[in-house]
């Protein structure tokens, strides 16, 4: 066992002497249990903070009800336990590491720590500020023991390592006290120890004279190095934490040390170069993708105000100009970047961020959606601009004459997800669009903005040259819902290339026709029933079979009337399907009166 171990557990026995007084102890513990939050908060938030200032005064009340009835406050200092009276009164947890109360006292060198009655708040504070380097930085590197002797006080005395081992350097390796009064500190022993070499003096100068010789030898070669043991376990630990230090993400690193600044720096200049730091951080997380830790970032400037409430203007300014910036053009355009070049990026916790930005990033995120490549990416950008838009779509309606069809029919679906009547006029402009998806989407969006009333524009899509685009214009027009002359239709039942269209095709128009223009399409399809005609009989005489079907849907007086005609005057195939309509009319009617 090491010189200064066997005198430190002399010292532990000498102040144990008296019995464990129950109430103290308990007070102790309370005490230092508060010194370890205080001590805490006042390095995270700083000392200023209202949290720190709450947990400050709590300390001191306790403490000073503490040394009301007793006193005073003895601790001795062990590497990770504190002692009182022969007792262990505080013991950190096992991964509180360096953070230790315990452990900064030691390591620092102090083996005892005494709080006397009349202690103030303001040397409570310097003892706070002297715990975790809290004063001027010009003295940052000095320990807690220079600092409390440069200060001097009365009320909070300590007897440090170099003090212990310099009283054991005449003692054959180690300090020997006498049996200590009931209620002495080890500060005590150490004055009354020097007192007695004090008187001593003369003897051993006269030793000193008849051996000087060997007795120098011998403490030339007593070390005065000061330390601690570290067993096997302890040292695995520390390599662990070490390991664990050196496996962090230095972004992580680097913005836990900032958040520490932001939570207790006091100057406000360094508080303005901080606020500029923070935005290199967002477009550097934005260039790497990292969402989520960015996600962080902005959540703790949103907080900032309720961390920092001393706060000047300009200061809160330059948070609200932080978050309200988080959409500008530059910022979009690295996000694009990430998104595009890197293989399998990330995009967990993209969707917060976005929805975090404000109206005026609308622009941006539209060019952003345009330039992705990715459907998965463009998704997200295309919910993101679902709510950001909602109330100011012009953006999204200037992009509808943008020619990359992907981007086309993502600003369409954000329209019809919105469903506004107004937005009709503009797609209706796309009637043209030369993809043939985009055209089908324009379809649904005029059967969503107008699912009724004048159906012209639905009329433009019979000449498309995609017959699946034709196909969804005539199912909105079969609807019932739609109205359109017939001098609409009149080009194009008689265009050329109508006859060539597939028979599900022309009966779909003769039925869109019945639908929108009922009796006033009747001429033309008499005209089928009696028209001879060198040409095309084969065809022209399907049209005349496909007419009295609709004919027969429509079912009107005129609609009968000429269905009778078609019975008299028609062909075989004419007159069987005249004929068969009528039936069903007359079917229709008999249920009719008993329904």
């Amino acid at each position: 066992m090491s010189d200064l171990k066997t005198a430190q557990e002399m010292m532990a026995a000498a102040v144990a002497a008296k019995g464990t007084e129950a109430p103290e102890i308990a007070s102790v513990k309370r005490v230092l249990k508060l010194l370890d939050k205080t001590a805490k908060s006042n390095r995270t938030y700083g000392a200023t903070n209202p949290v720190a200032l709450k947990f400050s005064q709590q300390l001191y009340d306790e403490l000073t009800t503490h040394l009301s009835t007793y006193s005073k406050l003895t601790i001795l200092v062990q590497r990770s336990q504190l002692m009182c009276d022969g007792q262990v009164v505080y013991e950190p947890a096992q991964e509180a590491g360096s953070e230790s109360i315990a452990f900064k006292l030691y390591a620092d060198g102090i083996r005892e720590l005494v709080f006397h009655q009349g202690l103030t708040v303001e040397d409570l504070r310097f003892f706070l500020d002297s715990l975790w380097g809290g004063l001027d930085p010009a003295q940052d590197d000095d320990d807690i023991v220079t600092r409390l002797w440069a200060k001097n006080l009365t009320t909070l005395t300590v007897v440090t390592a170099e003090e212990l081992a310099k009283a054991s350097g005449g003692n054959d390796g180690f300090l020997r006290l006498d049996p200590p009064a009931s209620d002495s500190t080890l500060r005590e022993l150490l004055d009354r120890e020097r007192s007695r070499k004090g008187g001593l003096k003369g003897a051993d100068d006269d030793t000193k004279a008849a051996g000087g010789g060997e007795a120098a030898a011998k403490r030339r070669f007593q070390s005065g190095l000061i330390g601690y043991e570290v067993t096997e376990e302890e040292l695995a630990a520390l390599a662990q934490e070490v390991e664990a230090e050196s496996k962090q993400d230095s972004t992580i690193y680097i913005l836990d040390m900032l958040t520490t600044i932001l939570a207790s720096e006091q100057s406000p200049a360094l508080l303005n170069k901080l606020f500029g730091l923070w935005g290199s951080i967002i477009e550097s997380l934005m260039r790497e993708g990292k969402w989520t830790v960015l996600e962080h970032v902005l959540s703790l400037l949103h907080e900032t105000e309720a961390v920092r409430p001393d706060l000047g203007e300009d200061h809160k300014q330059q948070v609200t100009a932080l978050l309200d910036g988080l959409g500008q053009p530059e910022r979009l355009k690295a996000i694009e970047t990430y998104l595009n070049r890197t293989p399998g990026a990330t995009t967990e916790g993209l969707s917060t961020i976005l929805l975090l930005m404000k109206a005026d990033a609308v622009p941006g995120l539209c060019a952003l959606l345009a330039n992705l490549e990715s459907q998965t990416h463009q998704g997200i950008v295309s919910e993101a601009l679902a709510v950001l838009a909602k109330d100011q779509p012009e953006p999204v309606l200037r992009g509808l004459s943008d020619r990359r069809p992907h981007y086309v029919r993502q600003l369409l679906a954000l329209l019809m997800k919105w469903n506004n009547p107004r937005f009709a006029d503009a797609v209706e402009k796309l009637v043209r669009y030369p993809d043939v998806q985009v055209r089908k989407e324009v379809v649904r969006a005029i059967g969503l903005f107008r699912p009724s009333g004048n159906g012209a524009r639905l009329l433009s899509f019979m000449n498309d040259a995609d017959e699946s685009v034709r196909v969804a214009a005539l199912k909105l027009l079969m609807s019932g819902q739609y109205t359109a002359p017939f001098s609409l239709w009149s080009p194009i039942l008689s265009a050329e290339d109508f006859m060539e269209r597939p028979m599900s095709e022309r009966r779909a128009v003769f039925q869109a026709v019945r639908a929108t223009c009922g009796d006033e399409a009747i001429p033309y399809w008499e005209n089928l029933f009696t028209e001879w005609s060198w040409t095309n009989r084969k065809k022209k005489e399907e049209l005349a079979l496909l007419a009295a079907e609709a004919l027969g849907k429509l079912a009107t007086p005129a609609a009968i009337a000429t269905l009778e005609l078609g019975q008299k005057k028609g062909g075989t195939a004419v007159r069987q399907a005249c004929t068969l309509a009528l039936s069903q009319i007359q079917k229709q009617q008999r249920k009719s009166p008993a329904a």
